[in-house]
């Protein structure tokens, strides 16, 4: 594992540093916004007072802080594989390029010694998982890992309530943060409730630090929502979400080809918000991710 030299010197220093995914970089972003985005967060991160570290595999390395050019390898490569954790070796092995998903990420951040991670959100529990048993690999990594994750909750077109069902008996902590109810992700408000509340970065922080005073194990999510004003407009999503999934049942799509399949129909069929307001909740995750880590 390489780790950029401003990286390793802060962490040497106890100075904060902020873990960053890849996959939005390689895989959730269209050329050439991809590359100016990933420009974006890190500045996000150094704005708010801490050092960004993106994440990724780049020809078979694992490398913790991404140069510009890497950053440029990644954005415009046709090759690079998505790596959650099972996938790090095989990528490695192959002298391949691989984007880290949020479980990946959360891996190798807490393999180098950073404690906070900011990402757009979490995946969970897919609609008919009872069926399908799809659950996202995040889950289960995030109940074995003492790392902060600040995201915008999950999908809304994840299965929310048994997300946060799965969430609480990997005794994973979840934080709303200066929310009573968990995100999802476009939308600010899922209407489920979560457990507990914090108002500041310093008291996420001092949740982070008690939690590791009384060795619980367990990530800390915090959720973070987008204000009302930039959520997608809540009808609007409700109706795509509606269409998509009567979609994918008539042209029997089912399993992991769900989620892509409904993504792809938000992005084109909300004129682009849906793309505007993941740009946004990354950006906002990102600098609230520095002012905790630096807290």
């Amino acid at each position: 594992m390489r780790v950029h030299p401003e990286v390793a010197e802060a962490l040497a220093g106890g100075r904060p540093v902020v873990a960053l995914e890849s996959t939005i970089i390689a895989h959730g972003l269209p050329r050439p916004d991809n590359l100016r985005v990933a420009r974006e967060i890190e500045e996000a991160v150094r704005s708010h007072g801490a050092v960004p570290a993106t994440i990724a595999v780049i020809r078979g390395e694992v490398t913790v802080g991404l140069d510009d050019s890497a950053l440029e390898t990644l954005a415009n490569a046709d090759d690079v594989a998505k790596c959650g954790v099972r996938d790090l070796a095989p990528a490695v092995a192959a002298g391949a390029h691989g984007a880290t998903t949020v479980a990946a990420t959360s891996h190798l951040a807490s393999l180098a010694g950073i404690r906070v991670f900011a990402t757009g959100g979490l995946g969970g529990v897919h609609r008919g998982a009872r069926d399908s048993f799809d659950e996202s690999a995040d889950l289960s990594t995030l109940a074995r890992l003492g790392i902060c994750v600040v995201c915008a909750g999950v999908k809304s077109i994840l299965d929310i309530p048994a997300t946060l069902e799965r969430l609480e008996t990997l005794n994973v902590t979840v934080l709303g943060y200066r929310t009573g109810t968990f995100p999802a992700f476009y939308l600010n408000d899922s209407g489920l409730p979560v457990s507990w509340r914090v108002e500041t970065p310093a008291e996420a922080a001092a949740v982070l630090r008690e939690r590791e005073a009384l060795q619980v194990p367990g990530a800390v999510v915090v959720a973070n929502p987008l204000p009302e004003d930039e959520q997608v407009d809540p009808e609007l999503h409700d109706r795509v979400l509606r269409e998509g999934l009567e979609a994918a049942a008539s042209q029997r799509i089912a399993g992991r080809d769900v989620t892509p399949f409904l993504l792809e129909r938000f992005h084109s069929q909300t004129g682009g918000e849906s793309l505007r307001a993941n740009v946004r909740l990354v950006l906002r995750n990102a600098a609230l991710a520095a002012e905790i880590a630096a807290a």
